[in-house]
C-alpha cells in the first residue's frame, strides 16, 4: 500500500514567503557591515579589535537571546516575533547610517543583533508547523536558500550603494526596506489553526527529556523549559553541528573577508564582492542538496556534517600554506567549498525537530541557532587580536602573513567542534538505541542500497 503524501495547505507557501522575506533582510542587515569594513575602520577611526568588536557585538546579541527568543517564540508566536524583530533591526540600521561616533554605532549593532535573533528561528517554527514532516528539512533548506541570498545583496547592491552614495544614504535605505518588510511580515504571517506548544510530530519517535513536554510554555519556568529542550543528545548534537559548520563562511562573510582580499590578496574591491557572491551561490546550490539528503538519509545526517567540516579544513590548509597571494582561480574554489558548510548548518536545526519536545520547539532551535554563532563570536574575536598582536606598529593595514597566522586560530574551534560532534552522536546513537531505533553499521545500509 503506497502512502499518500500529507497535503500542504495553499496558505502555507504565502505564509512561508512572508516569513522569508523578513529573513532575506535580516541576512542583509547582519552582513552589511561586511562590505564597509574598510570605511568603518576610518569612518571610526579604529584598529582591527575594534572592527572586530563592531561585529562581535551584532552577533553576541544574536547569540545571547536565541534561548530569550525561543521562549517567547513558544509563548508569543511566530507573527509578533517577525515583526517585532524587523523593526528593531531597521531602527538600529538608522542608528548606524547617522553615527559617526563608535559608542553609537556599537549601540546600533547591538540593536542589529537583538532583532534579528528572533527571525530565523520563527521561520524554522512555522515549517514545522505548516508542512509535514517528510518535507521539513528541504523546506528549511529553502528557508536558508532564499534568505541567504541577503548575502548577494549585500555583496552587490549594498556594495554599489556605498560606494556610490556614502554610508549615511546606503545605511538609512536599508532601515526604510525595513519597514516595508516588518508590513509584509504583519499582513502575511499566522500560525495554522491548531498549532500550539503540545503539538507533537507524528512521524518522529519521541526521546529522551519529551516527557511532561504537553504542558503550555507559559505553566512552565523559563530555566525548566530550557532544561527540556536541551536534555536530549541530539539536540546537543543540533548545536554542534551548526557550531562546526558556520563559523568560517560568518568569519569571512561578516568581517574578514573583504579587508584580507583587498589588503592582503591585493584584489580591487569588485573583485572581493565576487569572491562573496561565490560564497553566497555555493551556499545557494548546496542548500537543497543538503536538505534533500537529510530527508532520504535522516539516519546519517552526521556524515554529511563531518564530511563538510573536513573538506573546509583542508581548503583552508590550501589557502594558508602558500605564503604568497593566490590566484583569483583558487580563491574562487576556496569561497565555494567554504560557503557550502554554511547549509550543512541547518542540518542542526533538523535534529531540533527530531529530537526536541514539541512544546519547546522554539527553545531548542534557539539554543541549536546559537552554536553557529558563539564560534562565529570566537573566530571574528581570535583572527582580530591574533592580528592586532602580529602587527608590530599597531597599523590598521594588515599584511597577507598576518592573515595567515590569524585565520590559521580557527582552528582551535574546528578541533572543538567535531571533537563535540562525534561525542554527542554517540549519546545521540545510544538514546535511540534506548528507545528501540538502531542505526545500522553503514556497510549494512550500503548493501542494503545496492539491492533496492
Amino acid at each position: 500500500m503506497t502512502e499518500t503524501p500529507e497535503r500542504v495547505p495553499r496558505a502555507a507557501w504565502f505564509v512561508m514567503a512572508a516569513a522569508i522575506s523578513a529573513y532575506f533582510l535580516a541576512v542583509v542587515h547582519r552582513t552589511a557591515l561586511g562590505v564597509a569594513g574598510v570605511e568603518a575602520l576610518e569612518r571610526f577611526d579604529i584598529q582591527a579589535t575594534g572592527l572586530a568588536m563592531l561585529s562581535v557585538a551584532q552577533i553576541a546579541t544574536y547569540a545571547a537571546l536565541q534561548l530569550p527568543a525561543g521562549a517567547m517564540l513558544d509563548r508569543f508566536g511566530a507573527k509578533r516575533m517577525i515583526v517585532s524583530g524587523s523593526l528593531v533591526m531597521a531602527l538600529g540600521q538608522l542608528m548606524l547610517a547617522f553615527s559617526d561616533d563608535y559608542l553609537m554605532a556599537f549601540g546600533a549593532r547591538i540593536l542589529l543583533g537583538a532583532g534579528d535573533a528572533p527571525v530565523f528561528i520563527a521561520a524554522c517554527r512555522l515549517v514545522a508547523h505548516w508542512f509535514p514532516p517528510r518535507r521539513a528539512p528541504i523546506m528549511v533548506q529553502v528557508t536558508g536558500f532564499v534568505g541567504q541570498t541577503g548575502q548577494l545583496a549585500t555583496a552587490i547592491p549594498v556594495a554599489w550603494m556605498l560606494a556610490a552614495f556614502g554610508w549615511t544614504a546606503a545605511f538609512a535605505a536599508l532601515a526604510g526596506i525595513g519597514l516595508v518588510v516588518a508590513l509584509i511580515a504583519a499582513i502575511g504571517v499566522r500560525e495554522p489553526p491548531g498549532a500550539g506548544p503540545g503539538r507533537r510530530d507524528p512521524m518522529v519517535a519521541e526521546g529522551p527529556g519529551s516527557e511532561g513536554a504537553v504542558a503550555g510554555p507559559e505553566r512552565e519556568r523559563f530555566v525548566s523549559q530550557v532544561r527540556l529542550a536541551m536534555s536530549p543528545a541530539g539536540t546537543r548534537l543540533g548545536f554542534w553541528t551548526h557550531f562546526t559548520s558556520l563559523f568560517s563562511a560568518n568569519t569571512l562573510a561578516l568581517l574578514w573577508g573583504v579587508p584580507f582580499f583587498v589588503t592582503a590578496q591585493g584584489l580591487s574591491r569588485a573583485e572581493a564582492s565576487a569572491l562573496l557572491t561565490v560564497l553566497t551561490i555555493a551556499k545557494m546550490v548546496a542548500g537543497p542538496l543538503a536538505g534533500a539528503y537529510t530527508a532520504r538519509h535522516p539516519l546519517r545526517r552526521s556524515w554529511m556534517v563531518l564530511g563538510s567540516a573536513t573538506a573546509t579544513l583542508l581548503a583552508w590548509i590550501v589557502l594558508l600554506i602558500p605564503s604568497t597571494p593566490r590566484p583569483m582561480w583558487e580563491l574562487m574554489i576556496f569561497m565555494a567549498i567554504v560557503g557550502a558548510g554554511g547549509p550543512v548548518s541547518l542540518i542542526g536545526m533538523d535534529y531540533a525537530r527530531t529530537f526536541a519536545p514539541k512544546a519547546q520547539l522554539g527553545t531548542a532551535t534557539g539554543f541549536v541557532n546559537m552554536g553557529g554563532f558563539v564560534s562565529t563570536i570566537v573566530s571574528v574575536l581570535l583572527v582580530g587580536l591574533v592580528l592586532q598582536v602580529a602587527s608590530p606598529d599597531g597599523a590598521s593595514v594588515y599584511t597577507l602573513d598576518q592573515y595567515r597566522l590569524a585565520f590559521a586560530a580557527l582552528l582551535i574551534p574546528w578541533v572543538l567542534g567535531v571533537a563535540s560532534i562525534l561525542r554527542n552522536r554517540r549519546l545521540t546513537r545510544a538514546e535511540m538505541a534506548a528507545a528501540g531505533v538502531v542505526v545500522p553499521p553503514l556497510r549494512d545500509a550500503l548493501r542494503k542500497g545496492r539491492r533496492l
